[in-house]
């Protein structure tokens, strides 16, 4: 991806009892741990309920179900020192395999071959010092758990 380009994404929350799953990853520029749900790029074509599922098979190998349409924010952020602007749809689903709602982590791969940390984390854990991103996130997440 360009930095000068918008990218679409669209990602997915998977709440159960207070928690969802995100990846854990690391800003070496701003020296920061950071958490975001599963989900990627829009295909050209694709709508961002298919790629939802195409990401999470692909990250995860899982089969997900049921995604209900949370939301869209327009995320303006840095990371490792590059601007970067994206479009994200938010999603809640259900993971076919119920023992994946068991488990501490979940062994993931990013679309470059890197695995990546992939965990169950309370809505409660997230701070300033360790953020859910997209920002404004959490404010959905938490307006749909009231």
């Amino acid at each position: 991806m360009t930095a000068d380009r918008i990218r679409c994404v669209a990602i997915c929350a998977f709440r159960r009892g207070g928690r969802i799953l995100v990846v854990e990853d690391y800003d070496s520029i701003k020296q920061q741990t950071f958490y975001r749900p599963l989900g990627g790029g829009i295909d050209f074509g694709e709508t961002s309920a298919a790629a939802v599922v195409r990401e999470i098979h692909e990250e995860i190998g899982a089969e997900v179900v049921d995604l209900e349409y949370i939301g869209a924010v327009e995320n303006f952020f840095t990371f490792n020192g590059v601007a970067r602007h994206e479009l994200i749809q938010i999603y809640d689903g259900h993971l076919v395999d119920e023992a994946l709602y068991l488990a501490q982590s979940i062994p993931g791969v990013e679309s470059d071959g890197e695995p990546m940390r992939v965990i169950w984390k309370s809505l409660d854990s997230f701070s300033a010092k360790t953020p859910l991103y997209p920002d404004g996130l959490l404010e959905l997440l938490w307006a749909r758990e009231r």
